[in-house]
């Protein structure tokens, strides 16, 4: 037996490597069958150059578990090694400025994390292990097996081994307080989480563990629709199917493959969950692609798998690069060409998709100026008469009567009594009832300038008006007829700050309504968004309010006559008017419906009491 010492710098890099360099322990089972994986993949190929007589059936991993002795085996039929190949790759840990390495490890900081493949998948191994050996035999004809140990200290035993068969056996001694790993449940939910797309047999005793194909390996004209919802239900089991998907399949500028799925939206869905996983050659990686799948593209699923990522030495964490970035811009084009592709073929499957597909094009189009130019003849918006529209195709339609306004509600049950007047009127109003319209009718008015969004309770609109019957004759006061109904209800108001207007609507319905200004209104629901301790407390205060009386109401005219006999009466309904128009509105304050209900209550009482007694 000859004794040596592993070629590194300090005799503090295992213990380092052991704490510091994985997050997870359970990487180690990842390393080591992917280590495993790249033998086979080695004979592979010296099989297809006819420098190896070899069969598909012979190339499998086992990994085999003694809970008596407190092993793990990981046996593998690949290229195995010989003497000289295991002093070089496993007793020498072979990387560069391996003294900056360490003091970058001594700081146990995410950012400090190297970038690169050194070659250190095997020692994940003494995350677990007190004690490692290996048996292994190289592929070279009259080349002897060799035995290794080490029990995680700087020096390691090598002499000549027992191995009969092409290949290597790790036997990792499982330390006191990680027997954990030493059950098979254990290690069958890190196999099938790692390895369960893996091109060669993995198998857990008996059990082989990837059994599944990897889709995304296939050319997308391989693969049947069937293929890909089966697929899709494999890897989210307990969700409906998606609405559609993508086959990603790139050679260059770097290589690239992949499913992405379109998923229908659930209620609770978070935007920052990742549900996208990251593999780097079938072993999977990561299910954070944040840095990959731009922030608006968290709501796909599937999988994306690209030997050119690049991780850091544990292959843990993502590293930022040109690629990266490159990668990034690909897949949004490629999804915003996929959108295209669906807008354009097949216009109805869009528009029952759009609710669920609408967060990703309205989140982009902020996002991302170029995912922007892509997809702005995509953004459609839904009328209150059912029909589907872009942005573009309402301002053509309706130039001669909205000129440069969107006119705009949050739905088309909202607001209601005043969409009865456009729909007389013939004016067309697009429903926004998503919280992120409000952000990108922001946006969207810097693209679509001097064109405006206008919510219909924002301003007076021409277009509600009757002109013909306009109280404008004066008195001998000087004041017009319309003019006194507002001086009326302006005295009557117990609110603060509301101005009060008259005016000669399109409608007799309509007793009036409440007008907030556009800007200011954006602004409210801007602080409505904040979280509660950064909201200011009273948000009606930041919006003025015009209320907008209509002269050709009848019962604006009775209120005047019923203020002759029973001003107080008179107030009351007045102020109860207001209060209905807020409420249609969705603006009442909650803290003010108690005294609303009761103040209706009053007024129901008083005028059965005076029906009551006139009857009498």
């Amino acid at each position: 037996m000859t004794k040596k010492k592993l070629e590194i710098h300090s005799e503090n890099l295992l213990p380092i490597i052991k704490k510091w360099l994985y997050s997870d322990k359970d990487i180690f089972a990842r390393e080591l069958v992917s280590n495993a994986c790249d033998a086979i993949h080695k004979v592979k190929i010296l099989r297809d150059k006819g420098e190896v007589k070899t069969s598909d059936e012979e190339f499998r991993i086992d990994i085999r578990v003694n809970k008596e002795k407190g092993t793990l085996q990981f046996i593998d039929t690949g290229i195995g090694l010989d003497a000289e190949e295991v002093e070089k790759y496993i007793s020498q840990i072979a990387f560069s400025s391996a003294e900056e390495f360490l003091e970058k490890y001594k700081t146990n900081q995410e950012g400090d994390q190297f970038i690169g493949h050194f070659g250190l998948g095997f020692y994940s191994a003494y995350m677990v292990a007190e004690k490692v050996e290996i048996e292994t035999l190289s592929y070279k004809e009259g080349a002897e097996p060799v035995f290794w140990s080490c029990d995680g200290s700087s020096e390691y035993n090598i002499e000549k081994g027992s191995r009969k068969t092409r290949g290597t056996e790790i036997t990792l001694f499982v330390e006191k307080g990680n027997e954990e790993f030493l059950e098979e449940f254990k290690l069958k939910q890190i196999l099938e989480h790692y390895c369960a797309f893996l091109p060669y047999p993995v198998y857990l005793g008996e059990n082989r563990i990837n059994t599944h194909e990897p889709l995304w390996v296939k050319k997308p004209s391989e693969c049947t629709e069937k293929d890909y919802l089966e697929f899709y239900r494999h890897l989210y089991p307990m969700q409906e199917d998606p609405l559609f998907w993508m086959h990603l399949n790139v050679d260059y500028p770097f290589h690239l493959k992949g499913i992405l799925y379109f998923p229908k939206l659930q209620r609770e869905f978070d935007i920052n969950k990742n549900s996208i996983r990251l593999f780097c050659n079938r072993v999977f990686v990561s299910d954070n692609c944040k840095d990959v799948i731009p922030n608006y593209l968290m709501v796909l699923q599937g999988v994306i798998d690209s030997p050119d990522i690049p991780l850091n030495v544990s292959r843990s964490t993502l590293q930022m690069d040109r690629t990266v970035r490159q990668l990034s811009g690909h897949i949004s084009k490629k999804v915003s060409d996929s959108l295209t592709t669906l807008y354009r073929t097949n216009q109805e499957r869009y528009y029952q998709c759009w609710e669920d597909v609408s967060p990703i094009i309205k989140l982009g189009a902020m996002e991302d100026e170029k995912f922007y130019d892509r997809v702005k003849n995509l953004i459609i918006w839904k009328n209150v008469g059912g029909e589907w529209t872009t942005i573009e195709d309402y301002l053509e339609r309706n130039k001669e009567k909205t000129k440069d306004k969107v006119l705009y509600t949050k739905d088309d049950k909202q607001l209601s009594h005043f969409l009865d007047i456009y729909k007389q009127k013939n004016i067309e109003v697009v429903c926004a009832p998503s919280p992120l319209d409000t952000y990108l009718i922001q946006f969207l008015e810097t693209k679509i300038a001097p064109a405006k969004f206008q919510r219909i309770d924002a301003e007076i609109d021409e277009n509600i008006l009757d002109k013909d019957r306009e109280k404008t004759v004066l008195d001998s006061d000087g004041k017009t007829e319309a003019g006194k109904l507002a001086d009326f209800v302006r005295s009557k108001i117990e609110h603060e700050n509301i101005e009060v207007e008259a005016k000669s609507l399109a409608t007799d319905r309509l007793p009036g309504f409440v007008v907030f200004e556009e800007n200011q209104r954006r602004m409210r629901d801007y602080m409505r968004s904040l979280s509660p301790k950064d909201a200011p407390q009273n948000l009606s205060q930041l919006t003025k309010q015009t209320f907008v009386v209509n002269t050709n109401s009848p019962l604006m005219s009775v209120v005047q006559e019923l203020d002759k006999a029973n001003p107080e009466l008179t107030k009351e309904i007045i102020n109860e008017i207001y209060d209905l128009s807020l409420l249609s509105q969705r603006e009442m304050d909650p803290t003010t419906l108690n005294d609303f209900i009761h103040r209706s209550n009053t007024i129901l009482e008083k005028l059965a009491t005076q029906v009551v007694k006139k009857g009498k």
